[in-house]
């Protein structure tokens, strides 16, 4: 598994990380056991970056995934630990500017240092707060607070846009930005991307396979289950549209993949080849896909690997099509809106 070390972040991510939404909440029922055999292959497999949210199950994915880092610990040097990632501010009722509080923020913090049995969270990242907050010093301030008090190391920001991460890059101790970057959304490339590697900071690409379109899996009559956000939220009904399938619609993501999977042509697996295109982009530190096996936290580990001369070969050509498909398919609903 090969790492990369942006300046900024200082602490080397594994180039595929393990994002754990889906063993929290919103993707149907995962079990306790279901889940650490994903925590538990992911980590076998060489995943050493693990990426949740006080929100996801309302605390259990964190406390999940704390239970995993404390049995690490327990086998071996702290030195060795995998890298937390947790994220804070959706938890706020309502969600809009003005909770965004100091005691708000150091409320939510300490609750994750609870639910991961940390001293010092490794990082913590705003979770698409309102645009507002964006330009609001004091949010920050507080932030830049908790890690003169080692109560974080470094903070970042999880955005919904592309002008929601350039405005985070104007901010001197931004140290990651978390953004939706997949073979059906490519404006990150444009600008963000590059600017976060001029500065160094990391980028960390979330939502890598559509919620799961691009894996090539899903048909028409492909159904999910009442609690699946690819059930209740494919326009938005819940939070933000591009969270489910990237805000693509089903049908044409459909088109998409079938367009992809041709070009390939069999040759690698459509996971795989989105998985390795994102990792092929100049500026991008990871890639945080989830699992809702282990079996599957396995496969995604494996596409990190560092690709032969063959496997470059099949990822340039396939560039090629997704940059087509984009134009052709995706570019005018999607471009414009994140």
């Amino acid at each position: 598994m090969p790492y990369r070390t942006p300046a900024r972040l200082g602490r080397p991510l594994s180039v595929i990380g393990q994002g754990c939404w889906q063993i929290g909440a919103d993707w149907g029922d995962v079990t306790d056991d279901s889940a650490q055999a994903v925590l538990g292959a992911a980590l076998d497999a060489g995943v050493t970056f693990f990426d949740t949210a006080d929100v996801y199950g309302d605390g259990r994915s964190e406390r999940l995934v704390g239970q995993m880092r404390n049995a690490a610990l327990d086998g071996g040097a702290a030195a060795d630990l995998p890298f937390v990632a947790t994220k804070a501010s959706r938890r706020a009722d309502p969600f809009a500017p003005e909770t965004f509080t100091e005691e708000n923020l150091r409320t939510w913090v300490e609750r994750s240092r609870k639910n991961l049995g940390m001293d010092t969270l490794d990082l913590v990242q705003l979770h698409c707060p309102p645009p507002a907050i964006y330009r609001d010093d004091r949010v920050f301030d507080v932030l830049d607070a908790l890690a003169g008090e080692k109560k974080i190391a470094a903070w970042g920001v999880s955005v919904e846009t592309c002008e929601e991460a350039l405005i985070s890059l104007e901010r001197e101790h931004l140290a990651s930005i978390q953004i939706i970057l997949n073979p059906f959304r490519l404006k990150p490339l444009d600008e963000v991307v590059p600017l976060a590697r001029e500065k160094g900071v990391a980028i960390i690409a979330r939502v890598p396979l559509a919620s799961g379109l691009l894996t090539g899996k899903f048909s028409p009559s492909s159904s999910f289950a009442a609690n699946d956000h690819r059930s209740f939220n494919r326009h938005g009904e819940a939070f933000d549209q591009g969270e489910t399938f990237s805000g693509v619609d089903y049908e044409t993501g459909l088109a998409a993949v079938a367009r992809l999977e041709q070009a390939l042509g069999g040759a690698m697996p459509l996971a795989e080849a989105s998985l390795r295109w994102i990792l092929a982009q100049s500026g991008v530190t990871a890639a945080i896909p989830g699992a809702s096996s282990g079996e599957q936290a396995r496969r995604n580990a494996a596409a990190g690997s560092a690709p032969t001369p063959a496997q470059a070969g099949i990822v340039g050509r396939f560039d090629a099509a997704v940059r087509e498909t984009y134009e052709e398919l995706l570019r005018e609903s999607i471009h414009p809106r994140w």
